[in-house]
């Protein structure tokens, strides 16, 4: 890859993991956009790790305790911080099923399509929004219990879906189960990180057996994807302190109008992309 290109994926994938507009939607636009080839689904897992070390190092008090949690749940100890643990180790579970059926059955890399990353900017955008504004939104991440995590959990299993959004799809399950928006954004930004470490793992040891080493592009980029990632989750979080999710409801939208615009030739001039 072009220094050029390591630039941008590691801003694009930085910014977009934590705003509710999909990382890897954005990440399989580039080179529809910009003629670049693919960079794979090496790059694009490396560069997700460099997001997982921002959510570590913004959250690092919440992490110890999560930590702290899981040494008391294995050692049966049943207190606040063991059951967080626990639910956010529950709740990665229907992603990690998920992500094994995808693997297994190939329809991973066929899902990378410009078309789905449209159609789901729109219907994901509208439930996130939805969400947002209707039903009571009261309760704190400490008041978590069993079934909305669960819940929670199903919806990151979607994420893996390009275009749906982890952190959106995830916000939008946590609102609708009557939690504030930035605590819905808190417990998000946690439930990410044995996913993304998880699938992470995966990818690079599935990509060390085969004889292949990461390229250290990919290294370079992570690198930077983890600057851009602690910038756009202090933003987030103190956006959702002040704002609704409309803004990323519109946003998503339009990159929607726009999808379809160049897809379907709906302007004359317009550059198209392969209906892919």
């Amino acid at each position: 890859m072009t220094i050029e290109q390591i630039i941008v994926l590691a801003i694009v994938q930085g910014i977009t993991e934590f705003l509710p507009i999909s990382s890897s939607g954005h990440l399989i636009l580039i080179p529809a956009f910009t003629g670049w080839p693919d960079q794979g689904v090496v790059t694009d897992v490396m560069v997700h790790v460099g997001s997982l070390f921002a959510v570590i190092a913004y959250f690092w008090r919440d992490v110890l305790k999560l930590i702290g949690g899981g040494i008391d749940l294995l050692r049966l100890r049943i207190n606040d911080n063991s059951r967080m643990a626990g639910y956010i180790l529950l709740a990665t579970i229907p992603a990690v099923l998920f992500g094994i059926f995808l693997n297994a059955s190939g329809l991973g890399n066929s899902l990378r399509s410009v078309e789905l990353v449209a159609w789901n900017a729109v219907i994901f955008g509208i439930l996130l929004y939805a969400a947002d504004v209707f039903g009571p939104h009261l309760k704190k991440m400490e008041d978590m219990k069993l079934a909305p995590a669960l819940i929670i959990g199903v919806a990151q299993a979607l994420a893996l879906i390009p275009g749906t959004s982890r952190s959106g799809i995830t916000m939008t399950a946590a609102r609708l189960m009557g939690f504030e928006r930035p605590e819905a954004a808190r417990f998000s930004f946690l439930l990410g990180i044995p996913a993304i470490a998880g699938a992470g793992a995966f990818v690079t040891l599935d990509f060390l057996e085969s004889g292949q080493q990461i390229p250290p592009d990919a290294i370079w980029a992570a690198a930077l994807t983890f600057l851009a990632a602690l910038a756009a989750i202090a933003l987030l979080m103190a956006m959702v302190k002040r704002v609704s999710f409309l803004i990323f409801m519109i946003y998503r939208l339009l990159l929607a109008l726009l999808l379809f615009a160049m897809l379907y030739d709906w302007v004359p001039g317009l550059p198209g992309l392969a209906a892919v």
